[in-house]
């Protein structure tokens, strides 16, 4: 089993067990209970905080700033903070995380299939 440290992954788990160790790598850039609602809502639109924020009603502001600044790490948002006052700060999706996209689609048509159904 690969070991998966604060220094990133064991090397030998790299090489010798890349699947297991890509699906460990997709899991640790989207694990958050938000992450996936935040690149969802950026899917078609760049957004500022305010709106991320309208948009995850239930998300403290914390959470949410801490939840945007590890996306922007892993490289799959990006941020753009325009030079005025007060400053606007926009988000919106990188290639990488355009990337993320047809597995968010997949995640939607499963929900579809099998989620709860409500008229």
């Amino acid at each position: 089993m690969a070991r998966v440290c604060n220094e990133g992954f064991d090397k030998e788990a790299i090489k010798h067990q890349r699947d297991f160790y890509s699906i460990a790598y997709t899991q640790n850039i989207v694990s958050g209970r938000w992450k996936f609602l935040i690149l969802w809502y950026l899917k078609k639109n760049t957004r500022r905080f305010h709106e991320i924020k309208l948009f995850l009603n239930n998300i403290s502001q914390g959470s949410l700033t801490k939840q945007l600044r590890e996306l922007e790490q892993d490289g799959v948002i990006e941020r753009v903070v325009y030079p005025e006052v007060p400053p606007r700060v926009e988000y919106s999706l990188s290639p990488k995380g355009k990337a993320l996209l047809p597995m968010l689609e997949l995640m939607r048509a499963f929900g579809d299939q099998f989620g709860e159904q409500v008229e």
